[in-house]
């Protein structure tokens, strides 16, 4: 394959993202068209200039090949001398193709000219002695309209930047960006999108993974996937059914056969590696988006056509929002975890779940290309030294050459790894925990929900939070969730039917619910914990005490979600009212739930109808918390410009 027949891409395709920032490290990740050598030029003031040149294959410059016109590098940049704590430092970052090397070092004005603020020479980034400010999402759906939470973050920066200390209104520059689940949909891709990551694949140069058979015929490479007739809005057909008397549709429509995948959007789900690879560079920069033409596909008629259209506008809109996206996540130590979407729907709800998904192998070339995907562009920067040189040298002969025995052992391995998890030592420290691969499975029934951590899992956090004074917990679900939507989520577990209502929450598993919540009982655990999650599609804050007790440790319990989803409103005003009624603080349903022992008190946010607690609409959190670790004001930066503070009620006034 070749890519001349396409306009030029610019030599960087993605980033620079700034992954993890320590007085002693610096850790960056890009995509770029071809193999580079690097010069990151910081700016610390007061004179204190610096200089780091590094090239693949050096020590802490990492480069991995996924075909002729794409290649990732991890900068773990070791500091001597200490970055100052506190100060904005600027950074630039340079970069000459390793087939020039007398050529011109290429600048971020050249390949980025919009990465920077105005007034500002360069991009920049703090050293924070503390978090005292931080922002938090989840759940970015391209084809969702309108706004986009990672856009509002971006006006904050430019408005920090701006006024400098002279807006009380404004937090500190914010020490961290957490993206808690749902990075990209895998599993629920509009069309248009479809369209642009095939264009990109043929640009890029990927090459074409052969791939496992399936129930509509054999489709012997991603060649053939891409121009199969129901490669747009009929890949369900395309993905494997499980034969038999009881499958997962069965359970959702009472004998119907229906797809291993339950997704109800997996008309255009991802199959390919190629096709995984392609979305994260649209879904985080702009410049792959040049020179795409978004005219629908040939043999594109009907209702598939008119559904087209109408995601087509919400595409380009999405594509317009990519460069302040991109100068976000320049600007801010990005953390970030998986949820289901970023592999697909339903991931690992249930042992049977998983024995048919993992028991086939289309499904299991699915599943593995996602968390291929995943590693690459999420969890390489979050926890560099969890993926040595063995690991990472055998990913890129995958990449080369996707397909064969390689590609299916390193699939068993992703499988199989337990390291999702990760720790920032941060002050308070940031503790991120995996709730997808190491699940707590029902023993009495394979149709039940699993826990969404084991007890081996639940132990090591347990051992990692003792004897802290306070946290910052990411957990992708909500551990205090809505009562009513869960009891629902019960009612219909009981019935058989999990899927339908995604029974996936702390409470479900009533072992994983025990152990979690015996985690905050616990003296030796911190005394305030901070935990920040999304996957809801909707945000609240509640704050959580231990009942009948003296002395309890502070908890809230902040979920922002989604930065471009949202729940349906009429259904979440409805439910939303009816938890309210049916759960009030001196409702005796109260006492039938698992978290019984504890008061769980909701907020307010600020500008919706008199009792609401549950906000709507695409935002972005953001906290700001006080030298002891504890939030002082919580709010949610709406996609329409609204900002929501939640607040607390009189009642709540023993928390000060």
């Amino acid at each position: 394959m070749t890519i001349q027949h396409f306009p030029p891409l610019p030599l960087v395709l993605a980033g620079p993202l700034l992954r993890l920032v320590e007085p002693h490290r610096l850790v960056l990740w890009l995509a770029v068209r071809e193999p580079v050598a690097v010069r990151v030029v910081l700016d610390c003031g007061a004179g204190d200039g610096r200089e780091l040149r590094i090239a693949p294959g050096e020590a802490g410059c990492r480069c991995i090949s996924a075909g002729e016109g794409l290649h990732y590098l991890l900068l773990e940049l070791a500091l001597e001398r200490a970055l100052p704590v506190g100060p904005l430092i600027g950074y630039g970052v340079w970069l000459r193709p390793l087939a020039d090397p007398q050529g011109d070092w290429q600048g971020w004005d050249r390949w980025a000219a919009d990465l920077c603020y105005p007034g500002r020479e360069m991009p920049c980034f703090r050293v924070p002695e503390r978090v005292d400010a931080l922002l938090h999402g989840s759940c970015r759906k391209p084809h969702h309209a309108p706004g986009d939470g990672l856009a509002q973050a971006d006006r904050l920066l430019g408005r920090i930047l701006d006024a400098g200390d002279g807006d009380a209104e404004l937090p500190a520059w914010p020490s961290l960006l957490v993206l808690s689940g749902d990075q990209i949909y895998a599993d629920d891709v509009a069309g248009p999108m479809l369209r642009a990551i095939h264009q990109l694949i043929e640009r890029l140069g990927l090459p074409h993974e052969p791939l496992p058979g399936t129930d509509a015929g054999p489709l012997a490479s991603a060649a053939d996937l891409y121009a199969h007739p129901r490669g747009y809005y009929g890949r369900e057909t395309l993905l494997p059914r499980r034969e038999g008397r009881r499958d997962l549709i069965d359970i959702l429509f009472g004998g119907v056969e229906k797809p291993i995948f339950t997704s109800d959007t997996a008309h255009n789900h991802l199959i390919t590696l190629g096709e995984v690879l392609a979305m994260y560079l649209l879904a985080w920069s702009p410049a792959c988006w040049a020179g795409v033409d978004l005219g629908p596909p040939s043999g594109l008629g009907g209702a598939a056509l008119r559904q087209y259209a109408e995601e087509r506008v919400a595409v380009e809109e999405f594509a317009g929002y990519l460069p302040a996206v991109r100068r976000v996540l320049a600007h801010l130590p990005t953390a970030m975890i998986f949820d289901d979407h970023d592999i697909t729907d339903d991931w690992n709800l249930s042992r049977e779940w998983e024995e048919v998904v993992y028991g086939q192998p289309f499904s299991r070339r699915v599943i593995g290309n996602a968390l291929i995907g995943y590693l690459l562009n999420q969890a390489w920067g979050n926890r560099p030294q969890a993926f040595g040189d063995e690991v990472m040298t055998r990913l890129g002969e995958v990449l080369t050459a996707p397909g064969g025995e390689g590609h299916d052992g390193c699939i068993e391995e992703l499988l199989r790894f337990e390291q999702w998890h990760y720790e920032w030592c941060t002050t308070p420290p940031l503790v991120v925990i995996d709730s997808r691969t190491r699940r707590w499975r029902s023993e009495s029934s394979a149709e039940r929900p699993s826990g969404l951590m084991d007890w081996e899992a639940l132990t090591d956090l347990q051992h990692r939070l003792r004897d802290l004074d306070a946290v910052l917990l990411v957990s992708p679900a909500p551990i205090f969730g809505v009562k009513l939507i869960e009891a629902i989520q019960r009612v219909f577990t009981w019935f058989g039917k999990p899927l339908m209502v995604d029974a996936e929450n702390w409470m479900a598993h009533p072992g994983a619910a025990a152990v979690i919540l015996n985690i905050f009982r616990h003296r030796k655990t911190p005394e305030r914990f901070v935990i920040l999650s999304g996957d809801v599609h909707y945000s609240f804050v509640y704050d959580v005490e231990l009942r009948g007790r003296g002395h309890s440790p502070r908890i809230w319990q902040i979920c922002s979600s989604g930065l471009r989803n949202e729940f349906p409103p009429r259904l979440l005003a409805t439910l939303d009212h009816l938890n309210r009624w049916l759960y009030s603080p001196r409702s005796p349903l109260n006492w039938f739930t698992l978290r019984r022992r504890m008061r769980v008190s909701p907020r307010k946010p600020e500008g919706t109808p008199h009792g609401r607690r549950l906000l709507e609409g695409s935002s972005i959190g953001l906290v700001e918390l006080d030298e002891m670790g504890a939030p002082w004001r919580i709010r949610e930066l709406l996609a329409d410009g609204r900002l929501a503070e939640f607040t607390r009620r009189e009642a709540e006034s023993r928390w000060e």
